[in-house]
């Protein structure tokens, strides 16, 4: 029998969309929709790439406590996961998550000052389907 951990995990590795929360100077919660990295390795772990000078870098580098969202919208099922958010601007990991297209949003390539990665570490979770919800840890 699948386990909640393994519906998180499938569900993880089919959505597209992802939304992350953090929180602003004013302590209020903030979400935006992202696209994760193409490369998707853990529930626990999840990557993104954004601007250095965007607001959601500063709020997490004052604030690393944050959440992800992510859901099938037509079976209506999702995970919400919370955690800390680092940003990650060393040459190794840059070139790790680079992706053929990135340019359009980078324009210097790989070593553009405006490119990081934001690495999710995910402490807990709570998935929901079929009417039900369950917490579970990571």
């Amino acid at each position: 029998m699948e386990t909640i951990l393994d519906a998180a995990n499938k569900l993880h590795k089919k959505v597209k969309f992802f939304f992350i929360g953090s929180v602003d100077e004013d302590g209020f919660p903030n979400i935006k929709a992202v696209l994760p990295v193409n490369k998707r390795e853990q529930l626990a772990q999840i990557y993104f790439s954004t601007n250095t000078s965007s607001r959601r870098v500063a709020q997490y580098r004052a604030n690393p406590k944050c959440c992800v969202y992510f859901a099938d919208l037509l079976l209506f099922k999702g995970v919400m996961l919370k955690g800390v958010m680092e940003v990650l601007e060393d040459a190794e990991t840059k070139e790790r998550f680079w992706d053929k297209g990135d340019e359009q949003y980078y324009p210097k390539g790989v070593t553009d000052p405006d490119y990081c990665i934001l690495k999710f570490t995910a402490q807990s979770g709570r998935y929901y389907a079929n009417f039900q919800s369950e917490d579970f840890e990571l």
